[in-house]
């Protein structure tokens, strides 16, 4: 390990990172805001559920860089074909935790709530969202530490990203930058989980567990078990 070269490459390692960054956060959010109208019409009507499922377990099976050479007569050797791929991802990921965390919600709650005089809007952006916030953000999760790490192989197609030390400290025998692309991924990805952990906190004080003195410990909520495969 080369201590030297790091502050030696100090700009060009966060130019990468700020673009890892950018090719992993923006298909998640993406993604996220695709699966939550479809994700609630599948809780909604339960037949819609398993072709959707379907649909989206296939496409997840697809490797990422098939999908990347499918898409660049389209969009290119540019941001738009890994980000196009990466939400395809993140959507697949995010639709069953959506489902789930809709699903989550006791029917004795949509029903007092209705009996309350909520309509159904109301009823979905008051009660039912809150409640299920825990489970979606588990989702979003997976999908985004997912997203980040698939970015690096937008690399592969001439897409700026950390998988340039990678690829770069492989073809010039140069462990170096292998490790500081992998360590940066790997940090990249834990500060994205530290902040949705934080996000879900703020958004959900009602949870148990929540107060100074309660010491209580919660079962974490159910996860979406994406389906991992050789990208």
């Amino acid at each position: 390990m080369m201590w030297s070269w790091i502050p030696q490459n100090a700009a060009q390692i966060r130019q990468l990172t700020l673009e890892s960054a950018y090719l992993g956060i923006a298909p998640a959010l993406i993604g996220l805001l695709i699966s939550l109208p479809l994700g609630i019409a599948c809780s909604r009507w339960r037949w819609l559920y398993a072709p959707v499922l379907s649909a989206t377990s296939v496409l997840y099976a697809v490797p990422s860089l098939a999908l990347f050479i499918v898409l660049i007569p389209y969009t290119g050797l540019t941001d738009t074909t890994v980000i196009i791929a990466l939400t395809l991802f993140s959507f697949c990921i995010l639709v069953p935790g959506v489902v789930d965390g809709m699903r989550s919600v006791p029917d004795p709650v949509r029903q007092a709530a209705t009996a309350m005089g909520f309509g159904t809007l109301r009823r979905l952006v008051q009660v039912e969202l809150p409640i299920a916030l825990p489970v979606v953000i588990a989702g979003l999760r997976v999908a985004m530490v997912s997203s980040i790490s698939l970015a690096s192989v937008g690399q592969l197609i001439g897409v700026s990203s950390l998988g340039y030390f990678i690829i770069d400290g492989y073809q010039r025998d140069f462990p170096t930058e292998i490790y500081v692309g992998a360590g940066l991924i790997i940090v990249l990805a834990l500060v994205c989980d530290l902040l949705l952990v934080g996000l879900r906190r703020l958004l959900t004080p009602w949870r148990p567990g929540r107060s100074s003195g309660e010491t209580k410990t919660v079962a974490p909520a159910p996860v979406p078990t994406p389906m991992v495969v050789a990208r």
